[in-house]
């Protein structure tokens, strides 16, 4: 296929967190007394606030936010075991040498999100995209508009790369190309990507003079 942008997922996508957001969580759901592992199943490629307000619907929003306040803190300092997954730094040094647009597009906060950003060592994006800034969460599409608008390119001109549902749901949601990294072989929605990958390091990208980018995926 082709495109003129990529719109990456930090978390799962470009980082490897998986062990600081289930420390982070499964602390929270003891302290709360909710059961950690539906905690564990819902929260991926959610915002943190949605998985509040999912688990905590007998609070006011003034006691959500506090609590998210107290959550974000806990996981923005707790770095151990971040590192970039493989492929990723290669691929975004390589999207950059041929001055190819891309973005992050996360639905974590901005502490949360820079911090590790900054611990695996990626390239910095001259987009990144955060919880605040849009109204809706994934599975929703605004995350991903919004990511193509401030490249200023139109949604079905890139390439959103997603590890989680709610992400793959949100890209397609908002007329992107999506291509799923180790998504659950079983989900429905990997019909309609136009990449399944196990790794970003199959991901091949060369930039054409007319400013297209042919993507494929090595076999």
């Amino acid at each position: 296929m082709q495109c003129k942008g990529f719109l990456f997922d930090l978390d799962g996508t470009l980082v490897d967190s998986l062990p600081v957001v289930e420390r982070s969580w499964q602390f929270w759901a003891e302290s709360y007394g909710v059961d950690p592992q539906a905690v564990l199943d819902f929260i991926h490629g959610k915002q943190a606030i949605t998985t509040l307000r999912h688990f905590m619907p007998d609070k006011s929003e003034a006691e959500i936010q506090a609590e998210f306040l107290r959550l974000e803190q806990i996981e923005a300092n707790d770095l151990d075991g971040i590192r970039a997954l493989p492929g990723a730094v290669a691929l975004l040094q390589h999207l950059d040498a041929q001055s190819v647009q891309w973005a992050i597009v996360t639905s974590g906060s901005i502490p949360v999100a820079h911090a590790r950003h900054r611990a695996a060592g990626l390239p910095t994006p001259a987009v990144f995209v955060t919880a605040e800034q849009v109204k809706r969460g994934k599975p929703q599409p605004d995350a991903y508009l919004l990511g193509a608008e401030l490249l200023g390119l139109p949604p079905q001109a890139c390439l959103v790369v997603e590890d989680a549902l709610a992400g793959v749901q949100s890209g397609l949601a908002a007329g992107c190309h999506v291509a799923a990294v180790n998504v659950p072989p079983e989900t429905p929605e990997l019909l309609e990507v136009d990449f399944v990958l196990s790794t970003l390091a199959s991901l091949r990208v060369e930039k054409q003079a007319d400013g297209w980018v042919n993507v494929s995926q090595n076999a």
